[in-house]
């Protein structure tokens, strides 16, 4: 299903959307997305941005052995990426003294974030949005960001630039035929950042939620997109859709 032109409308009715886009993604990765051990719940607090999706892993009971994390390796599948950046290693290890975030039924291994206007409304809402997702990854867990919004004024080169540049500037230009960011880092150490750039009428690929370094499980962003469309109130749907046919003047 090609991707909306979402600044068309409200800012609420995205809101709606991404509600319900939020628990279709849940349902998804909690039906056998994600391995034994680890689910995703909706929106919790947790120190850092309040994110949409955490993926967490049961702590073992007593007696019972650390489990490895399943998924697909990135030495023998890697992630579909039109970019791959690694953070120095020196950078890492000179922010790294901040405590894990735990979650008193298990350990936060992951967050997904689909950005709202809302979290680029000021430059202080951007502002916190980025510190608070670089401290996440500095604090080990890995994160998924999906930003269905062309850049603005305070963030011209898009999220990814923004979020990145908290451990290495580097040069970048976001494409103008590819405004939209979809970006999946995984905490390392090192930090490394796997970039997938669309525009809307682009289709959504799937994009990695890491689990542990160098292994993820792939976030069905296309198929939870289309489920929660269809379920979308019509009279919303037409907002979106452009008109079909050729209107005659009366």
């Amino acid at each position: 299903m090609p991707i909306h032109d979402w600044t068309r409308v409200d800012a609420r009715l995205f809101h709606a959307f991404h509600y319900l886009w939020i628990g279709t993604l849940c349902d998804s990765l909690n039906a056998g997305g994600l391995p034994p051990d680890y689910f995703a719940l909706p929106e919790q607090s947790i120190r850092g941005p309040i994110p949409d999706i955490l993926t967490l892993e049961l702590a073992p009971g007593p007696g019972e052995p650390n489990r490895t994390a399943p998924g697909l390796a990135v030495a023998t599948a890697p992630p579909r990426a039109r970019l791959v950046r690694q953070a120095e290693d020196r950078i890492y290890a000179r922010k790294a003294n901040r405590v894990a975030v735990r979650h008193r039924h298990g350990h936060i291994v992951a967050v997904v974030e689909i950005l709202s206007p809302g979290n680029k409304a000021s430059t202080s809402e951007l502002r916190t949005f980025v510190e608070k997702s670089s401290e996440l990854i500095m604090q080990g867990i890995h994160l998924l960001v999906i930003d269905l919004f062309p850049p603005g004024k305070r963030d011209p080169q898009g999220i990814h630039k923004a979020i990145w540049d908290q451990f290495e500037e580097e040069d970048f230009e976001l494409p103008t035929d590819k405004p939209l960011t979809l970006a999946a880092y995984d905490a390392g150490p090192p930090p490394i950042a796997y970039v997938e750039l669309v525009a809307v009428g682009d289709t959504l690929p799937d994009m990695p939620i890491f689990l542990k370094p160098d292994f993820y499980v792939p976030a069905p962003l296309e198929a939870t997109y289309e489920s929660t469309w269809n379920r979308f109130p019509g009279p919303m749907k037409r907002l979106l859709e452009p008109p079909t046919g050729n209107p005659r003047e009366t």
